[in-house]
């Protein structure tokens, strides 16, 4: 999740270098909720002891 996080801020910012404020705004936004929901699970995975599969 924080992979695809990452993925909307760096098409963000290449938005807005490019001009283009509505396109870099909601993808800012995107990658800004992708953050907050990738960080509480996270957190909530730490605290429960559960891990990842691998």
């Amino acid at each position: 999740m924080l992979g695809w996080a990452i993925t909307f801020l760096i098409i963000g910012i290449l938005a807005g270098l490019f001009g283009l404020t509505g396109i870099a705004g909601a993808a800012t936004n995107i990658a800004w909720i992708l953050f907050v929901v990738g960080l509480i699970l996270a957190i909530f995975f730490f605290i429960s002891g559960r891990r990842p599969p691998s």
